[in-house]
């Protein structure tokens, strides 16, 4: 890995660097790990202690950290974007072009100058590959597939015929791009399946995670929207809408014919039942099962799922069930010793 040094990084990532410019750092490293020539970053001044102890090359802090002499801190706005951007500085970013020579390529496909097609991959008829766009090894694109500019396209992954992925997309190895959806119609003694004719379309920066599927529509598309982070494992059914900077996470499966809204956060192993419209700016809490429409704005969780704080009572108050049950059988025996009293006494008032 090449090496910067804190000047030049304090540069890219708009710092004031307070310590030596010429300091050489070849990696990131959390804080507890850093070496000496590894750069890292404290997130609050609680971290204070730990930044003065640490041998790291230097330490990327907020506006309001402390000043120590003894480190060389690099002082920006907000550490963690901060962070963030030093980490760009050293993400490999190893771009090929051309053709390798195992892979098999249509002659009416369109490949730019400076696109890499890898080993193995299957590029069938009319599909258009935009500059700087890199194809892993194994992957199978489809007929009429158009790839846009600048997108990774990891190992093993399968886009349908006439997909669309906009520029900048990311998809992670074996993800699967416009499979058949889920259609069957019950003929009297048997499921007939129903033609998947659609297609699958991501907006641009769309990032789709490994092993994760997104089904093409039965007639029409399946649309993602711009800017958009779906997990690994997600699946996604035919003819959804989903708009534009929605996150997905792990296991979460949407059914056919969603409507999603934009800025929408979908957290582990969510249900989402299909033909359910959710507003913009919506929050689905994990393991949720979603059985009708969301407003805007809403926060919700459980199965089904409902509003958060309605949730989060109703899980504390099942957590006191045993406790509750056995004050009940308590009060039972109470109520029972009472009435055996209460008989005596009336059994000795009658003689």
């Amino acid at each position: 890995m090449s090496a910067h040094t804190l000047g030049e990084i304090a540069r890219q990532i708009d710092a004031r660097l307070e310590g030596v410019a010429e300091r050489a750092v070849r990696g990131m490293a959390p804080l507890e790990s850093a070496g000496s020539e590894e750069l890292c970053y404290a997130e609050s001044e609680r971290m204070l202690d730990a930044v003065a102890a640490s041998a790291a090359a230097g330490v990327i802090v907020g506006e309001g950290f402390p000043e120590l002499p003894s480190c060389n801190l690099l002082r920006v706005k907000d550490a963690k974007v901060g962070f963030l951007r030093a980490l760009e500085l050293f993400q490999p970013n190893r771009r090929l072009a051309g053709v390798h020579s195992t892979a098999a390529v249509a002659s009416d496909s369109e490949i730019a100058e400076d696109a890499w097609v890898g080993p193995m991959a299957v590029v069938e008829s009319a599909v258009v590959i935009g500059a700087g766009s890199q194809i892993g090894a194994g992957v199978f694109i489809g007929s009429g597939t158009r790839i846009g500019r600048d997108c990774a396209i990891g190992p093993n992954v399968v886009l349908m015929q006439g997909s669309v992925i906009g520029d900048r997309c990311v998809l992670h190895a074996g993800a699967v791009i416009g499979a058949d959806g889920y259609g069957f119609h019950w003929m009297g003694d048997h499921h007939h399946k129903i033609p998947q004719l659609g297609i699958v379309v991501l907006e641009d920066d769309v990032e789709v995670g490994a092993n994760t599927c997104i089904d093409r529509a039965t007639l029409g598309e399946t649309r993602i929207g711009r800017g958009s982070k779906f997990d690994n494992l997600v699946q996604v059914g035919h003819n959804c809408r989903i708009g534009e900077h929605v996150l997905m996470v792990a296991q979460a499966g949407i059914g056919g014919r969603c409507r999603i809204g934009k800025h929408v956060a979908v957290s582990g192993q969510v249900a989402i039942v299909d033909h359910t419209t959710i507003g913009d700016g919506v929050l689905i809490g994990g393991q949720s099962g979603v059985i009708s429409d969301l407003a805007p704005g809403a926060k919700v969780l459980g199965a089904p799922a409902r509003p958060i704080g309605r949730a989060l009572r109703e899980m504390a108050a099942v957590t006191r069930l045993p406790e509750l049950q056995r004050e009940c059988r308590q009060q039972q025996k109470e109520l029972e010793a009472l009435r055996d009293r209460i008989a005596a006494l009336e059994a000795g008032l009658a003689e």
